[in-house]
């Protein structure tokens, strides 16, 4: 077993140590969705907005599978803080059943309602039979997705960011290798699109669930044979889900209200649709860092927590906001400088590069403030408050971000929209940071 103790040493020196292997890991997820933009954008616009269209809905499962994982690590992480390995192994265990429950909800409902759900997103009838293409073939992969994503946190749970990192580069060279054989065909290998693209994702994620579920097993003695009786079971899946449950729907709050951004978007046509899928994807990848300390953060939280240092955990917090902030302006500078480069490698359509162009010189200037969201949400539900961290998840995308960014679109159409996700942003973190503040206050002193 890999288990690094968190609750000793320098703060910076050891966030440095978990994000760092972090970063890697994110980016290469960020550039699994990258892959998939570039060689479906070769394929046509509809192609490219058919895949824009499927990117609000997938980010809500991964949203809930986020939850079951953010739980998962926050119950762990506290185990091994307690020195409490049994437990750890116990809660791995059924966390990773909790995510196959997930799997077959997910699978049913979302076969069911492919027509219906892209139509209310205003999928053209150009668009959705690309879209359903696409996801009949996506919602059989959520099996290959859920069970490696829970693995990998319980894995991070222990203080190895690592390993996980090492997964996800793995899927990310297979689904590069294959993105263009079964999207193009090559020799024998038929020309399969949009299906090719989606038929890449399953193998190489079910690569990462068999070398995921190798290392709990067998390197960190975390999956465990011994039957729980229902009392055990029902126990462990109800702690995970009073912080992944409300995890889970916060963070599905962000898709659905992208999803009605998206919907925003198609009322200005195809191209605006196309553009702000290639804009939120690029996005993602400038804000990589931050969703690495995010994930980094939760286990450092985790087993001080277990320990009662509040100290440690405030300083934590304060050195990552910190860091979030001179980040976040130097990668909105990269991107503002870029963004004509950018645009053109996704896209031979001047309309559609014209408008992602706009989105990245103006949504990137939240950037720093979106670390100090996303560090304040993870603090939370880690320290096991996640309604707090629901409510103003909520607060920030139905009172801030769709209102101020449809405010911006009848103002000035589709840049004023990019303004009005911006300012939503620094409304969201300002709430995070002086409540998060207060509750680490009030629990140091007691």
């Amino acid at each position: 077993m890999k288990r690094k103790d968190l609750t000793q040493g320098s703060v910076p020196r050891t966030l440095y140590q978990l994000t760092l292997p972090m970063v890697v890991g994110v980016l290469s997820m960020v550039a699994f969705n990258l892959v998939d933009t570039y060689f479906i954008g070769k394929l046509g616009k509809n192609e490219l907005a058919a895949l824009s269209f499927t990117f609000p809905v997938i980010m809500v499962i991964f949203s809930l599978v986020q939850g079951i994982g953010i739980g998962a690590t926050a119950l762990i992480s506290r185990s091994f803080g307690a020195n409490n390995l049994a437990k750890a192994a116990r809660e791995t265990t059924d966390s990773l059943f909790l995510a196959l429950l997930l799997v077959l909800i997910s699978v049913v409902i979302g076969l069911l309602t492919i027509e219906p759900l892209f139509s209310v997103l205003g999928a053209t009838p150009e668009v959705l039979p690309l879209v359903r293409e696409y996801m009949e073939i996506w919602y059989f992969t959520i099996l290959f997705v859920i069970v490696p994503f829970v693995g990998n946190s319980a894995i991070r749970a222990t203080g190895d960011t690592l390993t996980p990192s090492y997964i996800m580069v793995f899927a990310v060279l297979i689904n590069a290798l294959l993105d263009p054989l079964l999207i193009f065909g090559w020799g024998s290998i038929p020309a399969l699109g949009l299906q090719g693209a989606a038929l890449a994702t399953a193998i190489s994620r079910g690569f990462t669930m068999i070398v995921s579920l190798y290392i709990l097993r067998y390197r960190e003695r975390l999956i465990t044979f011994v039957i729980p009786s229902r009392q055990v079971l029902f126990g462990c899946w109800r702690a995970i889900l009073y912080i992944g449950l409300p995890t889970g729907v916060s963070r599905m709050i962000a898709p659905v209200a992208v999803g009605g951004v998206t919907a925003l978007m198609a009322t200005y046509g195809a191209d605006a649709v196309a553009a702000f899928g290639v804009g939120s994807r690029v996005e993602i990848l400038g804000m990589s860092v931050f969703f690495a300390l995010s994930a980094a953060i939760a286990p450092f939280i985790g087993q001080n927590l277990g320990q009662k240092k509040w100290d440690r955990i405030q300083q934590a917090i304060n050195q990552s906001n910190g860091f979030s902030l001179l980040w976040g302006g130097l990668a909105a500078l990269v991107l503002w400088l870029l963004s004509a480069p950018i645009a053109g490698v996704f896209t031979d359509s001047p309309e559609v590069a014209s408008i992602v162009t706009i989105y990245l010189s103006i949504v990137p200037i939240s950037f720093g403030f979106q670390g100090v969201y996303l560090i304040g949400s993870a603090s939370l539900n880690t320290i096991g408050k996640p309604l707090p961290a629901f409510v103003i998840s909520l607060t920030q995308m139905f009172i801030f971000y769709l209102p101020l960014a449809y405010l911006g679109a009848n103002i000035g159409g589709t840049s004023g929209a990019f303004v009005g996700i911006a300012l939503s942003y620094f409304l969201g973190a300002l709430v995070f940071f002086f409540y998060l503040r207060r509750l680490i206050e009030r629990n140091s002193r007691q």
